[in-house]
């Protein structure tokens, strides 16, 4: 036979050097970071500052921008500050909403340059203050009393004149008009005295004929001039109103003709003005006093003159200065606008000075900042922003008399053409979900900007990263850093990230650790920040927020969650999760058990079979399954049955870590080959027993040292950890410490075999030249063990069939 291949050799052990990666503080050359100059720039981003100035820059329809990255990146304040570096555009515009004096329901949106708006609106104030001065002192002059009086006289005269031929007529025929308190009679007279009844009926028959026959035709002539007074009322009136008119005109034409010729240039402005115009002369009358009792119009003053208001509804600043609004409540309302309503005899009224602007209205010209997620939760901001976006013009309607809620009168207002750059502000996970769900995002969002989570830990970014440091300690008036504690706030930013080879752009996390470390710099009286400064709010931070670590840990160590940390069991493993508490994770030890029988290859993942197992847990599950299959006894029926569990776990189990544990313990059953309880061992597998990485890499190690180092570190403890997980390691001090002193150990693995090897102190064995693997190795336990249950099937497949081959 020829000779057994050689065995596998175990993995070695890392040395400290490669647990933690330290930034060496003297390669910074200040000894403060006050001596730094601001960083105006973001560090890393600049894959997202390209994108984000091209969509700025770029024109053409619905080249709005998407802002995508992890929250605490700083997105908002790095996107405000790249736009307050834009330079100012010349031509901003104001807006203003007017009434429309031919229909008040739909009011008037008008154009003007920037600073106009609150020029035009300071400019018809004063008019309306002149003309209250102007118009009641032309009507209150001696020059227009005696016109008014001329006319009224004019008919008064032209009555009386009529009143007296009449009464010549009337006298000529015996008869007379005699004024009564309604109006006048036809009364007989005789010698130019008028007659009683019982003198007229002492009269001949036929002089009382006659008499009545002048008097009902006096009577008819009477009643035709009655009837005709209310024309010579009216003519009287009309002249009276032409002289008002007239001398409305004359009282206001000097301010109106200035007003005009100012915004000769602005033809929408000027013909409101002629419109105002025209209405004042038609309403004199509302600029007299209110105690004028009635004055020379015939109606008292109503003093409506909001009607002349100007509504500036946008006031752009005159220098050009490019608006940019953050909208943080996206409400309907908050982006289109509203108008607003006053309660008026039981109803409410509105007009269109009660018309507010929205952040679409105030970001015009500009740029609109908005979140996506609260955004996405108003209801009907989303579909409302999009039609706007399409219709380039803000429409203001009232979302209640859209859905019918309220019959309210409500306004109308002019759409006002829209010019700016909307840009949302969200997860990548909503960016995804738009771009799949909404066909219309695509198109009216362009341009995606997306933030980097990390960044590479160069040289030349950990000499920004200082000065990035520095800025955030300046502008919020911190005590300055020295070059050791901007070291170690490199280092956290490591390990936040989880990478030694990568820092955190999520600059939320850094500036509150800057903060909290110049908290503690103050307890000390120290006017730097120090790095032990920062390490004390590390560990203040640790200690806010691990209370149920504690917990678990200590359900540990007093036997309540069952983990061994010395000694050896056939099919028991510890693997290793993480458990994320949003703001805090930490990593907890689990018993891993798999057991094995003669069955039909079924491998039963108890998680799974009670619903805590998700899909990737699952499908970890299958790979091991498959490539126990595919790489022991090929050639033979497969002819085990076994099963898997996380004991003790009580909740659902997720991920594809602990399958690297899950194959070693069923290869620990199968070969009937104890596994040292004093290692742990995370990583994933493919169908190739390679060992992949896995995340959370440094929580897990330092969970299973916490709970070693509470029973008592014996030397032989460590954890078996994916070998390309090496570069993620960033370990707290004290596991360094204890790897140093050979107290605890890291173990990086490649392939399964190598991790066997290390958990049992048996070769996993490699296949001779003869197809075999060696007989003492634990791959070749585990094939004999798979040949053994296959002859045993075999044989009780036959036994089974004789048995009912005899049966009759």
């Amino acid at each position: 036979m020829p000779p057994e291949a050689p065995s596998l050799t175990e993995p070695r052990q890392l040395p400290t050097e490669a647990l933690y990666r330290r930034c060496d503080a003297s390669c910074f050359s200040f000894k403060t970071t006050a001596e730094l100059e601001l960083l105006e720039v973001a560090v890393g981003q600049q894959r997202a500052l390209s994108a984000l100035e091209f969509g700025v820059r770029m024109t053409g329809d619905g080249y709005n921008l998407f802002v995508l990255g992890q929250a605490g990146s700083h997105r908002h304040r790095i996107v405000r500050r790249y736009l307050e570096t834009l330079q100012p555009r010349e031509a901003m515009s104001d807006w203003c909403y007017v009434n429309n004096f031919e229909d008040d329901r739909k009011p008037i949106a008008l154009c003007l340059p920037a600073g106009k708006g609150s020029e035009l609106k300071q400019s018809m104030t004063r008019l309306v203050e002149e003309l209250l001065a102007s118009i009641p002192a032309a009507f209150e002059g001696e020059n227009y009393r005696n016109q008014v009086a001329e006319v009224s006289q004019e008919y008064e005269e032209l009555h009386r004149e009529r009143m007296e031929t009449l009464q010549a007529e009337a006298q000529q025929h015996d008869v007379s008009l005699v004024p009564t308190p309604h109006g006048f009679a036809i009364a007989p007279t005789q010698k130019g005295k008028l007659l009683s009844d019982e003198e007229f009926d002492k009269l001949p028959e036929e002089r009382k004929q006659r008499t009545k026959t002048a008097m009902d035709a006096m009577t008819e002539k009477l009643r035709a001039h009655i009837e005709e007074l209310p024309e010579w009322h009216k003519q009287r009136r009309e002249r009276i109103k032409a002289l008002n008119r007239e001398v409305t005109t004359a009282a206001i034409r000097a301010p109106f003709v200035e007003l005009i010729a100012r915004y000769q240039d602005l033809p929408d402005v000027s013909q409101h003005l002629e419109r105002c115009r025209e209405d004042v002369l038609d309403n004199a009358g509302d600029f007299l006093p209110e105690d004028s009792n009635q004055g020379p119009f015939g109606v008292s003053p109503t003093r409506s003159l909001r009607r002349y208001e100007i509504n500036v509804i946008v006031d752009q600043p005159v220098n050009g200065e490019l608006p940019i609004v953050y909208e943080g409540n996206p409400t309907y309302q908050n982006l289109l606008g509203r108008v607003e309503h006053v309660p008026q005899f039981g109803a409410l009224v509105t007009d269109f000075t009660m018309i507010r602007p929205g952040a679409l209205h105030k970001a015009n010209g500009g740029f609109l900042l908005l979140d996506a997620d609260r955004l996405l939760t108003e209801p009907y901001a989303w579909s409302s922003l999009k039609r706007t976006l399409f219709e380039k013009a803000i429409r203001m309607e009232s979302l209640g008399q859209q859905l019918s809620l309220v019959s309210t009168v409500s306004l109308e207002p002019d759409a006002i053409p829209i010019d700016l750059k909307v840009i949302v502000l969200g997860s990548r996970r909503l960016y995804l979900l738009l771009c799949e769900l909404d066909p219309d995002f695509r198109e009216l969002f362009k341009v995606a900007a997306d933030f980097e989570n990390r960044i590479d830990r160069t040289n030349e970014n950990v000499q920004l990263y200082g000065r990035l440091i520095a800025t955030i300690a300046q502008r919020e008036k911190l005590r300055p850093l020295t070059p050791e504690g901007v070291a170690r706030v490199i280092e956290r930013s490591s390990r936040l990230i989880g990478d030694s080879e990568k820092l955190s752009t999520r600059l939320r996390d850094i500036s509150d650790l800057i903060r909290e470390a110049d908290y503690w710099a103050k307890q000390a009286s120290s006017e730097t920040v120090q790095a032990e400064h920062v390490q004390a709010a590390i560990d203040a931070q640790t200690h806010r927020s691990d209370r149920m670590r504690e917990e678990m840990h200590e359900a540990i160590h007093r036997n309540d969650i069952l983990i061994d940390t010395g000694g050896e069991k056939i099919g028991q493993v510890n693997g290793l999760s993480v458990i994320d508490l949003s703001s805090f994770s930490f990593g907890q030890p689990s018993r891993i058990t798999a057991s094995v029988s003669i069955g039909d290859g079924k491998i039963l993942d108890i998680e799974r079979e009670t619903e805590l197992g998700g899909p990737i847990h699952s499908k970890g599950v299958l790979i091991l399954s498959s490539y126990v299959s595919g790489t022991f006894a090929p050639t033979t029926p497969v002819a085990f049955s076994a099963s898997l569990v996380f004991e003790q776990s009580y909740g659902g189990v997720e991920g594809d870590s602990a399958s690297v544990a899950e194959t070693c313990a069923l290869l620990s059953a199968l070969a009937c080959l104890p596994i040292k309880q004093s290692l742990a061992v995370t990583g994933s597998v493919n169908q190739h027993g390679e060992v992949q990485v896995i995340g959370g890499v440094n929580e897990k190690i330092e969970g299973f040292f916490d709970v070693c180092r509470a029973r008592g570190l014996s030397g032989d403890q460590g954890v078996a950890i994916p070998a390309d997980n090496t570069k993620h390691l960033m370990l707290r001090a004290d596991v360094v410490e204890a790897v140093r002193k050979g107290e605890f150990a890291i173990f990086p693995v490649t392939t399964i075999d190598e991790a066997i090897s290390l958990l049992t102190g048996v070769t996993a064995g490699a296949r001779g030249a003869n197809g075999q693997f060696p007989a003492e190795s634990v791959n070749g336990r585990v094939e004999q063990r798979l040949i053994e249950f296959a002859d045993l099937r075999r044989e009780f497949d036959h036994a089974r069939k004789d048995h009912d081959e005899d049966e009759p």
